[in-house]
Order: C-alpha cells, then sequence, then structure tokens
C-alpha cells in the first residue's frame, strides 16, 4: 500500500514539470508536488491518489531552495486559491522554470533534438510593469452562499477573496460591495474588466448569459497604434502589455513585405490583421478567420477603415478545407486556441505554401505536438520566443517562426 490522500510524506523533489508541479518519487512512485521548488526537501500532504501517481501539497519545507521567496498573497497557500502556481518562486525562477518545460515539451512531444533547442535558445522574457497588478481580466467563481472568489487548484471549491494582487490596481481598487464583499445569488460568476483605454467594467454571469453590473458594456484597448472598442465579455489579452508584444515578435519574426497576402487564422476582433495590413499596405491583401460570433463583429467594426482586410466567419479547419480561403498565400499568424491547431490544420496550411509561418501559442505541449506535424511535412521551427505573460502562473506565451526546411 502507498500513500493515501491527506497522508504526510517527506521528499527530495526533483525537476519542474508541466502544470505547475515539481516531480518527487516514493516508494518508485511519481508524486507531482505543488508549492515546491527543485532540489527541495519537504513534507507534503497528498491531495490526489491515482494509479500510478500521486498528487501532493509541500506544506512544510524542510529545506529551502535559493529561489524560494515568501509568497506575497496570503492565499497563494496549500489549500487556498489556486490561481499562482508560482509565487513561492523568485521572478527570474519562474522565468527559467517556464523555459524549461518548454525545452522538455519540444524534446518530448515535438521531437527536437539537443542540437535544434540549443540553435533555439529558448528563453522567457519578462513584460514591463512586474510580477503583480497586471492581470486586467479576473473572472470570480460563485459559491452556493452566493460568494464570489476565485477556486481552489483542480476543484469547484471557492475561496472567498478580498483582494487579488495579481489583478491590475484598478480592479483591486474596486469596492468590495462590487466584487467579493456583496452576495451574488442569482450568478454563477463575475468578471471584472480593466481596460488598456482606462474603462473599468463588472458584469455579472447567470446560466451563461452576462448582465452588465457597472461601468460600460463596450470597453476601449489601445495597441498597434489604434483605439479598439469591444464589448467587456470579448476576448482581450489580460496582460496590458501582451498585445503590442506579440504583434511586434510577429512581425519581427515573420518580416510581410509591401504588397504580400497575409492570412490571419483564429484572428479575434483583428489585432495582427490590422498590424499586417499596414506591413503589406494597400496593395497587399489579409484574411482574418474567425468562428466566435463576437470576435467577427468586433473585428469587422474595428477593421472598416482598411478595405485590404476581409473578415470570414468561419472555423479555421472548414475554411481551410472548404476552400474558403485559398492560396497563395505568403505570410500567416496562427494564433489557435488552448488545444493548438491540430493535425488536419497544419497539413491544409503547409499545403497552402506560404513562405512563413508565425505561431502564436499559450500552450507548449499543444505548441510541440503541432510542430512535429509541421516538422513532419518537411518544415522546420527556424526561431522561438518566449514570454511572461502571466506571471506568478505555470502559464507562458511563445511566438514561433516555422518556414519550409528548404
Amino acid at each position: 500500500m502507498g500513500p493515501e490522500e491527506a497522508e504526510r510524506i517527506e521528499l527530495t523533489v526533483g525537476a519542474v514539470a508541466p502544470g505547475g508541479h515539481c516531480v518527487a518519487r516514493v516508494d518508485g512512485q511519481v508524486v507531482f508536488v505543488r508549492h515546491a521548488l527543485p532540489g527541495e526537501r519537504v513534507l507534503a500532504e497528498v491531495t490526489e491518489v491515482h494509479r500510478g501517481f500521486l498528487r501532493a501539497d509541500a506544506v512544510t519545507v524542510l529545506e529551502a531552495a535559493a529561489q524560494r521567496v515568501e509568497p506575497p498573497c496570503p492565499y497563494a497557500r496549500p489549500g487556498r486559491c489556486g490561481g499562482c502556481d508560482l509565487q513561492h518562486v523568485a521572478p527570474e525562477a519562474q522565468r527559467e522554470w517556464k523555459a524549461s518545460v518548454v525545452r522538455e515539451q519540444l524534446t518530448r512531444l515535438g521531437g527536437l533534438t539537443g542540437a535544434e533547442l540549443d540553435a533555439l535558445d529558448v528563453r522567457v522574457a519578462a513584460l514591463p510593469g512586474g510580477p503583480l497588478g497586471w492581470r486586467s481580466r479576473v473572472r470570480y467563481a460563485v459559491d452556493a452562499a452566493g460568494r464570489a472568489g476565485l477556486l481552489k487548484h483542480r476543484s469547484h471549491e471557492v475561496v472567498p477573496v478580498d483582494r487579488c494582487l495579481i489583478a491590475h490596481p484598478a480592479i483591486q481598487d474596486l469596492p468590495l460591495l462590487a466584487v467579493s464583499g456583496t452576495r451574488w445569488p442569482e450568478a454563477e460568476a463575475v468578471e471584472t474588466i480593466a481596460s488598456t483605454g482606462g474603462d473599468v467594467a463588472v458584469t455579472a454571469f447567470a446560466e451563461g448569459v452576462p448582465t452588465p453590473v457597472r461601468g460600460p458594456g463596450t470597453v476601449r484597448e489601445v495597441a498597434v497604434g489604434r483605439d479598439w472598442t469591444l464589448p467587456a465579455t470579448a476576448f482581450w489579452q489580460v496582460h496590458p502589455a501582451a498585445a503590442d508584444t506579440l504583434v511586434t515578435a510577429v512581425l519581427e519574426l515573420l518580416e510581410p513585405r509591401i504588397g504580400e497576402t497575409a492570412w490571419d487564422l483564429y484572428g479575434g476582433a483583428g489585432l495582427f490583421a490590422a498590424a499586417l495590413a499596414d506591413r503589406v499596405g494597400p496593395t497587399g491583401r489579409v484574411t482574418l478567420v474567425e468562428s466566435a460570433e463576437e470576435g467577427v463583429r468586433a473585428a469587422r467594426e474595428n477593421l472598416a477603415d482598411l478595405d485590404r482586410v476581409e473578415v470570414v466567419a468561419a472555423r479555421v479547419e472548414t475554411a481551410l478545407a472548404r476552400r474558403r480561403i485559398t492560396g497563395p498565400v505568403d505570410v500567416v499568424v496562427l494564433d489557435p486556441p488552448r488545444s493548438g491547431a491540430g493535425a488536419r490544420v497544419v497539413r491544409d496550411l503547409v499545403a497552402a505554401g506560404p513562405r512563413a509561418v508565425a505561431y502564436v501559442a499559450c500552450d507548449p505541449a499543444a505548441f510541440a505536438r503541432d510542430v512535429r506535424t509541421f516538422t513532419g511535412a518537411g518544415w522546420r521551427l527556424a526561431a522561438l520566443r518566449g514570454f511572461d505573460l502571466f506571471p506568478m502562473t505555470q502559464h507562458v506565451e511563445l511566438v514561433g517562426l516555422l518556414v519550409p526546411a528548404r
């Protein structure tokens, strides 16, 4: 019999793993440990028992790593809020943690060799503003008692929170009556937004239907030298510096040229399409493909002044397979959801014959699997940049440049 749930075991912690864990072993069994660092000796409490592995929280640190710091938030502790995975890790070490995960996924799932990884020189860069006060969109869950809060790790249990330290200052400064100090008997979630244009909004959700509670229902964002008007509930990058950071990386890697044809796939409100349109000029063409109705509407409204941009309302795989969009195409921005683009999209994209693809990824595993499909089709990952768009969490954003191998 191995350790049981709630049992405490002493562990020596090994390498980092995806999901904000480190790997340890007890009696030959793998243990995924949160709130720990490689090299530490900890007393860990088992939180889940599975066939072949355990999950545990480090509740007492017996020998600390040099990179350990005191978490600034009182909720970032075992058994409490699960929103931040790495508050116990110094910021520079957080970025190296994330780079290690990217390298491991590209090796194990992407099939890259050590030499190929060395050539990429995988790093994760910090964004302006520091590790706290960056999150411009915070969604609070609501428990059965109508209290708003954040969820425990791998749980539907709501932890009432009076102040989230990674939230934008304008969200932190909302009166408590607007968020966690109020009962929300009819709501299942409450979303707060502090836009880059200065708008602050609170929206309640009941059975998936949004109801504005405070502030405007439409907010202004500022990026790539343009103003964007979006529904408060529409997707936008949660770090204030993210939009311009990602656009800069994409343009530097793709180097779009005057007169070229570009595709912006999974294009949302049109952030990359607007930047591409500027680079390809009046003789170029940009096609944006988006399936979400809210995103399509936002793209058409915000890009109405750019007659060289066409917005196609369709799923990307459908648009490619049914030839809603057709080549020739010169450059592509591929910004899929967390699950990745998938083999079918990658194969159809390769068949269209672009000279380069900029792949924007929020999940290293999905990205690595798609890289393997690209390489199997005769392409290569020529460059990779990592960005710490989500400090204090295990998440990382990647921008990769994929080109034909020959």
